[in-house]
């Protein structure tokens, strides 16, 4: 009985790990058009992904999933997105289910704000060495912060208030929050 509660459990985090990687990829693939750029959606996943899933899991769906979107839409960011978005996603996940166990909810959003932070700082230091000039790297920095905000905020509100976080413990590790 333990073995086969084991297997649906790896069954389970393999399929969650892998549909919400797809959703990564899929929201990297298009941007919002702001006057000057584009918005990306991913992090919203990655937020979410992260408050709800391991930090092993939170890398994968995180750093691999929008290598993965730039590897297939725009290729030259994608170590990048990598180590950034990847280091994101562990950050948000330690803090969301290894420290203050009786307050997750504020674990969380200190996490996505930390994960934030990581997000914009990981970026423009990327930008900078990869089209070498921190000028491009200051000119995007306003849509990086937009970015990492509107990820932070609505994974929160994904997670805490539509309740995704209940569901998710409740329905697939069938345990009570």
């Amino acid at each position: 009985m333990k073995q086969n509660n084991r297997s649906q459990r790896t069954t389970v985090w393999l399929c969650t790990t892998a549909m919400l990687m797809a959703l990564n990829v899929a929201m990297s693939s298009f941007g919002v058009p702001v006057p000057g750029g584009h918005l990306y959606m991913n992090d919203i996943v990655i937020c979410v992904a992260a408050i709800i899933l391991d930090p092993l899991a939170a890398f994968v769906v995180g750093g691999v999933g929008a290598f993965l979107g730039d590897l297939f839409f725009y290729p030259t960011p994608m170590f990048v997105s990598l180590v950034t978005h990847g280091l994101q996603a562990v950050v948000i996940s330690l803090f969301s289910h290894y420290a203050m166990k009786k307050h997750p909810v504020l674990a969380s959003g200190i996490g996505v704000t930390v994960g934030a932070v990581i997000m914009v700082v990981g970026y423009s230091l990327g930008r900078a060495f990869l089209y070498s000039t921190p000028e491009y790297a200051v000119l995007k920095l306003p849509y990086q912060i937009l970015q990492a905000v509107v990820g932070a905020v609505f994974g929160m509100i994904l997670c805490w208030k539509c309740g995704i976080h209940k569901l998710y413990h409740k329905m697939v590790l069938k345990k009570p929050v």
